[in-house]
């Protein structure tokens, strides 16, 4: 059975339309040790993570009442420290990017089977109970950027960028190694879960997010700023390189 930190089973909060994947989500997070409640609607999940707040939720975006884009961003903004995966049948890469820029922390594309799913939710969740790594003692500086792990804040020239939590550590994870390449499975064990399972386009949704953040702050500056370049390394993942000396 699946705990959680405090020793309790986890919480489920299913929001999802459609009678026959919510029976099988239902059944599933059951069967796997999961204290599960499901809603149909929108606005009933919104009140049943109010009223209760749960340990993760699991969210369509095709919802017939509210946008679920917009339910996971004010599902963020009440509970900063939900853990949510929206599921869609949007392929197209900008609604996935919607989705996480909203505020959920993984996304599942349907149909997925529930061995996928409940690998993931494994994964977030240990995560999420494991112990705080040590952060490192001083700001990485590069050129104009800044990387604060103690602060977990990342400026540019000066100007807080904001980031979300995986945009964040996968950031701070390339600033660690920066001029390195570093694979994409050491960036899925360190930033998501070492027993990561299923696909890696997370690491990739998430990298075309981070390096949007990165360029609008850019874009902002009052100034000529000096920022480093993130290169995708074909076949092997990625490589933080400094920006030239001024």
């Amino acid at each position: 059975m699946s705990t959680s930190t405090a020793g309790h089973p986890p919480t489920a909060l299913v929001i999802e339309d459609d009678d026959t994947i919510g029976r099988h989500l239902e059944s599933g997070l059951r069967g796997s040790g999961y204290t599960t409640t499901w809603c149909r609607t929108g606005s009933a999940g919104l009140t049943a993570a109010h009223d209760n707040p749960p340990d993760f939720v699991l969210l369509d975006l095709g919802l017939p009442d509210l946008d679920g884009i917009e339910l996971a961003r004010r599902l963020r903004q009440d509970l900063p420290d939900l853990l949510i995966i929206i599921l869609t049948a949007r392929t197209d890469e900008i609604d996935v990017i919607a989705g996480l820029d909203a505020g959920a922390d993984d996304y599942l594309v349907k149909p997925f089977s529930m061995t996928v799913l409940l690998a993931r939710l494994r994964a977030h969740l240990r995560r999420r109970s494991a112990p705080e790594a040590q952060q490192d003692a001083e700001p990485t500086q590069l050129g104009d950027l800044t990387v604060d792990t103690a602060a977990r804040r990342v400026l540019v020239a000066g100007e807080d960028v904001p980031l979300r939590a995986k945009e964040f550590e996968l950031l701070a994870e390339l600033a660690r190694h920066q001029g390195s390449a570093v694979s994409r499975e050491t960036l899925m064990a360190r930033v998501w879960d070492e027993n990561w399972f299923g696909p890696t386009k997370t690491l990739d949704v998430t990298m075309a997010s981070l390096r949007r953040r990165l360029h609008t702050a850019e874009a902002a500056a009052m100034h000529t700023v000096r920022l480093p370049q993130i290169i995708t390394l074909r076949g092997h993942g990625y490589r933080l390189d400094p920006p030239p000396p001024a």
